[in-house]
Order: C-alpha cells, then sequence, then structure tokens
C-alpha cells in the first residue's frame, strides 16, 4: 500500500496513538462513539454493527462502511467464511483507504482479522479523519485541523464542552456525549449530564 501518495493522513492517525487516547480508560468509550459514527452510515445500507472489534473481522461490513461514505463502489467481497477470505476482505477495504491518500500505520488485515481493538479503532480514526471531514472547506487545515473544527461546530451549542484539542479537552467525557448526542440524541440524555471529574462519563 505504499505505492500511494500520502496527503497527511496517517501522520495524523499516529499522532493520535502517540498522545495516549487509546489507553485503556478510554477503550470504551472510544468504541461506543466510534460504533455509533459507523452505524450512523451502516443504516444508510440496511445494517448495523454491534461490537466494533468483531463486527469488521470478516471484512464484509467494513467493505460496505466505505462504500456509503464515499460513494463508490469496492471490488466484489469473498463470501468465504475461512480466515484468508476475511483477510482478503480486510485487504481490500484497506487498499481502498490507502488509495485515498491515508497512510495507514501499522494497521494490517490480519490485526483486524484477530479483533484487535486497538488497531480496529486506529483504522476507523483514520476513515473518519479521512471522510468525516470532507464539507469543511477552510483552506490549508490539515486533517487533524479539520477533525478539531468538525468537533468544535458539533459541539458548539452544548453547554459545558470547550473542545480545543483531543487530549485535555475529552478528558471528563462531556464532548464524546455532545458528539454521540449530536448524531444519536436517543442514544445519551445529554442535559441529565454534568462536568464533574475526568473520565466520570467515559
Amino acid at each position: 500500500m505504499d505505492d500511494y501518495p500520502s496527503d497527511g493522513y496517517g501522520e495524523e492517525e499516529e499522532e493520535w496513538d502517540r498522545e495516549g487516547l487509546l489507553d485503556p480508560a478510554w477503550e470504551k468509550q472510544q468504541k461506543k462513539t466510534f460504533t455509533a459514527w459507523c452505524n450512523s452510515h451502516l443504516r444508510k445500507a440496511g445494517t448495523q454493527i454491534e461490537d466494533i472489534d468483531e463486527d469488521f473481522k470478516n471484512g464484509l461490513k467494513l467493505m460496505l462502511l466505505l462504500e456509503v461514505i464515499s460513494g463508490e463502489q469496492l471490488p466484489r467481497p469473498d463470501r468465504g467464511k475461512m480466515r484468508f477470505h476475511k483477510i482478503a476482505n480486510v485487504n481490500k477495504a484497506l487498499d481502498f483507504i490507502a488509495s485515498k491518500g491515508v497512510r495507514l500505520v501499522s494497521i494490517g488485515a490480519e490485526e483486524i482479522v484477530d479483533g484487535n481493538c486497538k488497531m480496529t479503532l486506529g483504522m476507523i480514526w483514520t476513515i473518519i479523519l479521512r471522510f468525516a471531514i470532507q464539507d469543511i472547506t477552510v483552506e490549508e487545515l490539515t486533517a487533524k485541523e479539520g477533525l478539531l473544527l468538525w468537533c468544535q461546530r458539533k459541539t458548539a451549542p452544548y453547554k459545558n464542552v470547550n473542545v480545543q484539542n483531543f487530549h485535555m479537552s475529552f478528558k471528563d467525557g462531556l464532548a464524546f456525549c455532545a458528539l454521540i448526542h449530536r448524531h444519536r440524541p436517543d442514544l445519551i440524555d445529554y442535559h441529565k449530564l454534568s462536568k464533574v471529574s475526568e473520565g466520570s462519563h467515559v
């Protein structure tokens, strides 16, 4: 996949990992947030996921997710249930992501098929970076800056949320909850939450 040019998205995934947003204390909330984001798109195709590191293992829903958010058709998936079929499907998805200029740092098909939660969340993060900020047209924004602006716009109406970065601004969990509520208000009653100790809403 190194044959494809990179436009900086791979570096953003690497920095996300380095900043510690994949610490165990965050894993549960990240899975919930990323699952909600994936399902907001997958429901357009009449399906959804329940467990983000299990339901993408055979590559089928991962390929479908990419088709929905990109509006493009991926190669026909392998329908077999053997491990090599699953790896082939995930590789098709990863190749498609790479074709969009995204360098997936240290993320391989085997890790996704094996249900590696950290790698699966990292993969979804790069997909969000690449596809979720396409409506932001401010010139000369990096992917991370664009996503930060997107988060700021989405959470602007919410009390006690002031997103300035992807680390301290998400410490108490309210920013994550606000993003979920903005897209799926049926999942969280945001107005019953309060700004208390760090991680209390995670």
